[in-house]
């Protein structure tokens, strides 16, 4: 015979085991409002690392010049960059770079899509690609002075043109580019203002830019880039004492090169060309990279260049050195170049450098 078991309750045991159960209720209830928080955070912070990438990096060095007009011997700190990517979906992004060395400015803000692996658009501020130089990053270039006299002058890097001004080879404008056939061939085709960084237009014209470059073997490279366009002049020039602040003139520029990568070896070499109003100039280099141990390399360097072919106003700086990539991205650099001038004195120049990069 089964037996029945049954337990009784008084009211005042019922109220209290109402009171407990809805305490227990409300005590779950707060304890997931309190995860709530601590879970949209998780997720916010998550979401962070997956769409922003930051990155920089800084070059600290010591420079000694014997030019008389301008001798040197200082510690400096020649780059500190910091980089933000920001990923808003799988195809379009934004990107910003910041200079907080010297005089702090916006480098580079631009945001671009990418609507095919052989089609993408980018608007903003930018590297002008010309030259293989000009668009490749400081803390990759093997000179510690960056880039080689040509490129500096032509695209308007370092102020050396003082018609076209010290805009570190940027300027303001909308761009298309791509890979095709496999990466065997990547083009560029830019409009772009012409004025450099932080620039408003300063005429009605716009410079064209084209970059191809054809990548017949996997460490070769072949390609040219030209400017064509109208400059606004930003101060005077020696060279071309025709020109006066203000003043609109043809700015043209082309650029044919080379890039060799081996296991051993990594050299560049290219010609440039330009006209400012009247006056042609050119030049070219080579850079090599010999990778003679793990992580330490030879530097060196033929530097030619001629700012006015007609009064043969020509510098040809060479360039010997030596790398070391102590940790990924950080090396340290010792390099001594030797300024033959046409005109004016010789000079040597003893750089070293030490960049750390995140």
């Amino acid at each position: 015979m089964p037996y029945r078991v049954a337990f009784c309750l008084s009211n005042s045991s019922m109220r209290k085991l109402w009171i407990l159960l809805l305490a227990c209720g409300l005590t779950s209830h707060l304890s997931a409002q309190e995860k709530q928080p601590q879970n949209t955070l998780h997720n916010v912070v998550n979401t962070l690392k997956e769409r922003i990438t930051l990155e920089g990096y800084l070059q600290l060095g010591y420079t000694y010049d014997d030019l008389e007009s301008n001798k040197t011997n200082t510690f400096d700190i020649k780059r500190a960059i910091l980089m933000a990517r920001g990923k808003i979906t799988d195809r379009w992004s934004c990107y910003f770079m910041f200079s907080l060395a010297n005089s702090p400015k916006i480098l580079e803000a631009y945001t671009e899509y990418h609507f095919l692996p052989g089609l993408s658009v980018r608007v903003g501020e930018f590297k002008t690609m010309y030259t293989l130089e000009n668009p490749m990053s400081p803390s990759t270039l093997e000179l510690i002075n960056v880039n080689s006299q040509a490129t500096n002058y032509l695209a308007g890097y370092n102020g050396s043109d003082p018609l076209y001004g010290s805009s570190t080879g940027r300027d303001l404008g909308l761009m298309i580019y791509g890979d095709l056939f496999k990466q065997l061939l990547s083009y560029k085709l830019a409009v772009m203002n012409g004025q450099g960084i932080n620039q408003k237009d300063g005429n009605k014209q716009k410079d064209i830019v084209g970059n191809l470059v054809i990548n017949p073997l996997k460490w070769l490279s072949v390609g040219g880039s030209f400017i064509k366009g109208k400059g606004c002049a930003v101060g005077t020039s020696e060279v071309n004492p025709d020109i006066q602040v203000g003043d609109n003139y043809t700015r043209n520029r082309w650029a044919a090169g080379v890039k060799v990568t081996l296991k051993q070896l990594e050299l560049r070499s290219e010609y440039l060309a330009g006209k400012d109003g009247e006056v042609k100039s050119a030049g070219y280099y080579a850079t090599t990279a010999v990778h003679v141990l793990p992580r330490f390399d030879v530097i060196a360097s033929y530097d030619y260049f001629n700012k006015n072919k007609a009064t043969d106003a020509k510098q040809t700086n060479y360039v010997a050195g030596v790398q070391w990539w102590f940790y990924p991205k950080c090396r340290l650099q010792v390099q001594y170049t030797y300024c033959d001038r046409h005109l004016g004195a010789n000079s040597n120049l003893l750089q070293t450098q030490l960049q750390v990069r995140f």
